[in-house]
């Protein structure tokens, strides 16, 4: 099945609640992360991406965090950026989306000149960001009750 979409960063404050409303959908209701621990004082500097379809209707979301923010969430290094709350939609999984929404973080972190993206990866996802590049270090975590592991792509 194709599906025709595009990805773009969050421009305005419908598209940052179409964000909220997948991550909501995907962490919130499916994989039971309490909504008080989702949504943090982070997205308010955040960069958000988001895919949608031809007619508005949204696939998925990822934010970069840069910055201070970022420095604070990978160890102080400020020239790296940090990856998360990379969500994609049940009906959209295994079409692309997820990886589409990596790399526009990715160039959203070029342009902002950073040289390298930090993550917390599910466990069970690793494999999909080892395929786009990125490489695990340090010992599983446990965040909001899923196991976790760090892993970064220089860019």
């Amino acid at each position: 099945m194709s599906l025709s979409y595009v990805v773009r960063e969050a421009a305005d404050p419908a598209d940052r609640e179409a964000c909220f409303a997948v991550r909501k959908e995907v962490f919130v209701a499916e994989q039971g992360v309490p909504e008080d621990i989702e949504y943090d004082a982070y997205d308010a500097g955040a960069v958000h991406v988001l895919a949608v379809r031809e007619d508005g209707v949204p696939l998925g979301t990822g934010r970069l965090l840069h910055g201070e923010a970022a420095a604070a969430k990978n160890g102080g290094d400020p020239g790296t950026g940090a990856l998360g709350r990379l969500a994609v939609t049940r009906r959209a999984r295994g079409l692309g989306v997820g990886a589409a929404l990596v790399r526009a973080v990715e160039e959203a972190a070029r342009a902002r000149g950073l040289t390298a993206v930090d993550l917390h990866a599910q466990t069970h996802a690793l494999g999909f960001y080892e395929r786009l590049g990125y490489t695990a270090y340090g010992p599983e975590f446990p965040d909001a009750g899923i196991p976790h592991r760090a892993m970064r792509r220089v860019l």
